[in-house]
């Protein structure tokens, strides 16, 4: 029954020159976009729960550094269940679950109950749709445009900062946290009917090749076996070339630097400074349409520049613009200009890597060892939610944490540069 709508409309936009690449990368930008909204979604509540429960900062940090960290850690794995269950499959059960999890929020009274729906529930179910899954259909799915499609699909946590921070904001300033987590929980349910109804787990199975084919491209590897020994395989293969030492180190950087420090902490960073959450919200969402303009044009970037030279620049500036912040004075002028030069670049640093995961190691091992690299991300993401909630505790401030996250930017900056340069036919494919 849920076959019948996909194999219809596949024949349907091939006859007016559509491939159904592009409804399947719409799909996977929704449910990432969804997976974004969720992560997302505790940093606007942060304050609101320590007001009502009395949790600390540290603690609170703690739950969300926990959900980060699997969100990663659970990368290279998602890779093996995506290839022995199917994209649709997990797709959809991960969407229902993430939904669940939130709507269970609502009964919660107790930080041990917060750790396991937040942390741990909301951090597996995320983990089964991060930039893995981006990774997988694009390699499925696509033979021409990679990057671009790749730089899209990163952009997907832009946009869902973008529609449901400042709407989350606003409900909890009127009607409580709780009432914030319902867009949320209405969003999962709806990606996951779509999902089912719409996705396929590769061109093949509509008798289609993937977007680009001419059959004149070289015969890729033979893929390999899906068994739950393979990542460990892939990272110990991975770990014996250095180049996958700085990819995983940089990215550890880029987690410490996005999504464990600016997007848990900026709302509550902006409050002691004297700018409401709603102010602060609307700032997160002007970055998140850069975010989406600058992660875009990466993917068109990568797909013409050297990824290395990409990498140093999106770092460089990061660092820069982490190290300006907490001399912005949190005006509203101030903040927009941080959200422009910061938003360029959040996570625009996905598909210069994704490419270069590539080419180091081959496409039919290019998700896994990308997966490796992502938990480093969330490793990094894991460390800075929890630190910079612990300097705050501490410390009475973010600045610390800032200034750290900036440093280390700069050093990912000039460390991307070791990476072999990949030949022009290499880069070009």
């Amino acid at each position: 029954m849920f076959a019948a709508p996909a194999a219809r409309l596949a024949p349907f936009l091939q006859r007016r020159g559509i491939h159904y690449a592009w409804v399947v990368a719409a799909l996977t930008f929704l449910a990432m976009l969804v997976t974004s909204a969720a992560l997302g979604l505790p940093g606007a509540l942060l304050q609101p729960l320590s007001r009502e429960f009395g949790w600390s900062t540290t603690a609170l940090s703690s739950v969300f550094a926990t959900r980060f960290a699997l969100y990663g850690l659970l990368g290279p794995f998602a890779a093996v269940v995506l290839m022995r269950y199917g994209v649709r499959a997990v797709v959809t059960l991960a969407s229902a679950v993430i939904g669940v999890a939130l709507l269970l929020g609502v009964f919660m009274h107790s930080l041990a109950e917060a750790f396991a729906l937040w942390g741990l529930v909301l951090g597996v179910a995320t983990g089964m749709t991060a930039m893995v899954l981006g990774a997988t259909v694009v390699n499925r799915w696509f033979v021409q445009r990679k990057g671009l499609v790749m730089g899209l699909l990163a952009g997907s946590s832009a946009t869902g900062q973008l529609i449901f921070l400042p709407l989350a904001t606003w409900l909890i300033e009127h009607h409580g946290w709780r009432a914030a987590l319902f867009p949320v929980v209405i969003a999962t349910g709806v990606v996951a009917l779509l999902v089912l109804a719409l996705l396929r787990d590769s061109p093949a199975d509509l008798g289609l090749a993937p977007y680009g084919a001419t059959g004149a491209e070289p015969a890729a590897g033979p893929a390999p076996k899906p068994t739950w020994r393979l990542p460990f395989e892939t990272l110990a293969m991975a770990s014996r070339v250095p180049a996958f030492w700085v990819l995983a180190g940089s990215f550890f950087i880029c987690g410490l630097s996005t999504n464990g420090l600016v997007q848990t902490h900026f709302i509550s960073l902006c409050g002691d400074r004297g700018l409401g959450p709603v102010p602060a919200a609307s700032v997160l969402a002007m970055m998140g349409v850069f975010d989406l303009v600058g992660t875009t044009l990466s993917g068109w970037l990568s797909d013409r520049f050297d990824n290395r030279k990409l990498l140093c620049w999106y770092y460089g500036l990061r660092g820069l613009s982490l190290f300006w912040l907490p001399y912005s004075d949190f005006t509203v002028a101030g903040l927009s200009t941080f959200a422009v030069f910061y938003g360029l670049d959040w996570i625009a640093t996905v598909p210069p890597t994704v490419k270069l995961a590539a080419h180091l190691f081959g496409p039919a091992r290019a998700g896994l060892v990308f997966g490796w690299v992502f938990a480093f991300h969330q490793l990094g993401a894991a460390a800075a939610a929890f630190g910079a909630g612990f300097t705050r505790s501490v410390m009475l401030s973010y600045s610390p944490a800032l200034f750290v996250a900036g440093g280390a930017c700069l050093v990912a900056a000039l460390a991307v540069m070791a990476i072999r340069k990949p030949p022009a036919r290499a880069a070009a494919a």
